[in-house]
């Protein structure tokens, strides 16, 4: 009894746990729920690459990512399909699909530039007025991710985001006026990556030219060594990064090919501005295959549709329950709004994006769990029609059910296993929704409808065969048995 008392109280700490979650955390919409546009895009070899592998997928993702980030729009989905070389870009809110993809269109264009003479006071100010308009931005994002749920966000935070964006973007497009072009493009740079922190220091960047790129960055960094000027590595005309060169190089220049650029970097902004150099430094041209508009009337009317579906089929199935498993029903409908729950937590804790789909696995996952309950019910009724005691009946109903329900369930998530890992966009967000509702089902149905029967049970009022199955054998009474004395036993 104490066990059972411990893990009704467990139960209890993770439902509260659960509905905090849901509301710290509101699940966000998908495309398909939001409306938006989709467009797919394809990477294509050229004369400099003529291969595409995951490196170059990668580099490729953190250009077109950068420009998605330019676009501002919030909570983009951008997904590599590395067989196919395709990488799909969900742009939730855009309603000119057509700007979009003048945008991703494009090669990327890397290049070094040299700063201007009497400009390092203005491009202080500029760097710190970009620093503070990032971290604003962040800060609102993190907001307006807290508020999207099946409602409109609030209209003022999508305002102050536009605002910020647009103030970020005015900031990043004065830096070019600040340097100068020197035909040291893209082109020149063979590799890129980011070096471990030696002797307690922190993250650094290499970059290495050919030997053509090489001489040239040795003639740019002559020219502005001790001066206080930086090189701006800019990327598709957005401002990268702005090293300083040291004055011991102001007679030859950084020579040999290779440069280093130190700062106060981590080992992810090290890895990101490493990429997004390499995704600059490949000519790999992209094209658009496919720009679908999902409309936003259509994902109401299907959030609307899928919700009637939701109510009115669990409601169904709450009632069967009850109607045929009488009080062992009604406990399973219990478990069932636990498992409910507990899943949508999961999903909002994850970060698990609601599509159709999702919804889809989501209804499936509550068959799931329905179905564990049934088998257990069934099991315990075989052992009550074979004459156990109710105790004896429920203990062996979850012990036998046990199996099918482990087998059912370990099936059903290789399954979601390989659709998650072999599937794209909507399927992968099936099999996530799917796989992580089986889980749960597998624990509210051994645990939570466990509990609250043995927890039942306890009670004398509530042990008559008669709630638990109509057509119930009644148990034989026991024999009394006198002992020697003369007094009943």
């Amino acid at each position: 009894m104490q066990r059972q008392r411990s893990l009704l109280l467990l139960i209890v700490v993770l439902v509260f746990s659960a509905i905090t979650v849901l509301f710290r955390f509101p699940l966000p919409l998908g495309l398909d729920l939001r409306g938006g546009a989709q467009l797919t895009i394809q990477v294509q070899p050229s004369e400099e690459v003529r291969k595409i592998t995951p490196e170059v997928m990668e580099a490729t993702e953190s250009v077109i990512r950068n420009r998605v980030n330019g676009l501002g729009v919030s909570e983009p989905l951008i997904q590599r399909i590395e067989n196919q070389q395709q990488i799909v870009v969900q742009l939730p809110g855009v309603s000119d699909p057509a700007q979009a993809e003048r945008v991703l269109g494009g090669t990327a264009q890397l290049d070094f530039r040299k700063q201007k003479p009497g400009t390092s006071q203005q491009l202080q100010q500029l760097l710190a007025q970009r620093q503070q308009l990032r971290q604003q931005l962040d800060a609102l994002r993190s907001q307006l991710q807290g508020q999207s749920t099946f409602e409109q966000a609030d209209e003022q935070l999508q305002q102050a985001l536009a605002e910020t964006q647009q103030q970020l973007q005015n900031v990043q497009e004065q830096f070019p006026q600040l340097f100068e072009r020197t035909g040291l493009t893209g082109k020149y740079l063979e590799d890129a990556f980011a070096n471990p922190p030696r002797q307690g220091g922190s993250w650094s960047v290499n970059l290495r030219f050919d030997s053509e790129g090489g001489d040239r960055f040795a003639e740019l960094s002559k020219d502005i060594a001790g001066t206080g000027r930086t090189i701006g590595i800019f990327l598709d005309n957005r401002l990268l990064s702005a090293p300083v060169v040291r004055a011991e190089f102001a007679e030859t220049g950084i020579t040999g090919g290779g440069a280093e650029i130190t700062g106060n970097f981590d080992a992810q902004e090290a890895n990101n501005l490493a990429i997004q150099l390499k995704g600059g430094a490949l000519p790999v041209p992209v094209e658009i295959v496919e720009n679908r508009t999902v409309g936003a009337t259509l994902g109401r009317d299907s959030v609307r549709r899928s919700i009637y579906a939701a109510c009115g089929g669990l409601v169904l199935v709450l009632v069967f329950m009850v109607f045929y498993y009488r009080l062992a029903g009604a406990l399973a409908d219990v478990a069932l709004v636990i498992y409910a729950i507990l899943t949508l937590a999961s999903y909002a804790f994850v970060g698990v994006t609601i599509t159709l789909p999702g919804i889809a696995g989501f209804i499936l996952s509550i068959g799931m769990a329905v179905d564990a309950n049934v088998l257990i019910f069934e099991r315990t009724r075989e052992e009550m029609r074979a004459g156990k005691s109710l105790y004896r009946s429920v203990e062996s109903g979850f012990y036998r059910a046990f199996t099918s329900i482990l087998d059912s369930n370990v099936t059903t998530l290789i399954a979601c296993g390989a659709l998650f890992w072999f599937g794209t966009g909507f399927v992968k967000g099936f099999a996530l929704t799917l796989g992580i509702g089986v889980l749960i089902s597998m624990f509210t149905a051994l645990t939570c409808s466990r509990t609250l029967l043995f927890f039942t049970i306890s009670f004398p009022q509530f042990r008559r065969r008669e709630l638990f199955d109509p057509n119930a054998p009644k148990m034989a009474k026991a024999p009394r048995m006198v002992d020697r004395a003369g007094e009943k036993s």
